[in-house]
């Protein structure tokens, strides 16, 4: 049996993948990390399945991130699905709603056997607009992480030194990230500094 499509289970420290055939029959399955020896495996396996060609296309939940760009880099054709749908495939599989990461990347291999055509392949973008794209995703986890530690900062304060947050909120909006916050919680860190 040939393969026909490969799906990849997008997650924050690893991947699943799963390449299937044409009667969508899964041929492999694997767990790869989230870094660059897991780039360098799903490389082997997909060259392992399609040694002639090189056109085992991949199908996954974003658009995004270094694994996206490394396949993009290899010469790869990378659909991107939107979760939404690959939920909706879902069903075609099994009735029940619980998700499996192994599952979903055979989902994800399939869309490319039966519907491959109702969806568009990822554009071969410029190097510079990769690495837009890059600079991009790394802004907004940084706006991320901001928001999560602030919002930790705010709570352990709120529990600590209430007076603290009191202080900084504004019509309901803390500013605890503000600069004129650090510096006075620099100076007045414990409740029983803050009166000197």
């Amino acid at each position: 049996m040939s393969a026909v499509g490969c799906g990849i289970d997008w997650a924050q420290d690893h991947h699943d993948v799963a390449v299937v055939d044409e009667h969508g029959a899964v041929i492999c399955a694997e767990r790869i990390g989230n870094d660059a020896a897991g780039l360098a495996r799903l490389l082997e396996l997909l060259a392992e399945h399609d040694p002639d060609t090189g056109r085992l296309e991949v199908a996954i939940e974003t658009s995004r991130g270094l694994l996206v760009a490394g396949l993009l880099a290899a010469g790869r054709t990378v659909f991107a699905i939107n979760p939404l749908a690959v939920s909706r495939y879902r069903d075609r599989y099994r009735s029940s709603q619980a998700k499996s990461d192994a599952f979903d990347a055979m989902v994800l291999a399939n869309i490319l056997r039966t519907d491959r055509d109702a969806h568009r392949p990822l554009p071969d973008d410029s190097d510079q607009v990769r690495a837009l794209q890059v600079l991009c995703r790394a802004q907004q986890d940084a706006i991320w992480d901001k928001i999560t530690l602030t919002n930790r900062i705010r709570a352990l304060l709120k529990t600590f030194f209430p007076a603290a947050v009191l202080a900084f909120e504004r019509g309901g909006k803390h500013r605890l990230e503000s600069p004129s916050c650090r510096v006075i919680l620099a100076a007045a860190s414990t409740p029983s500094q803050a009166p000197h």
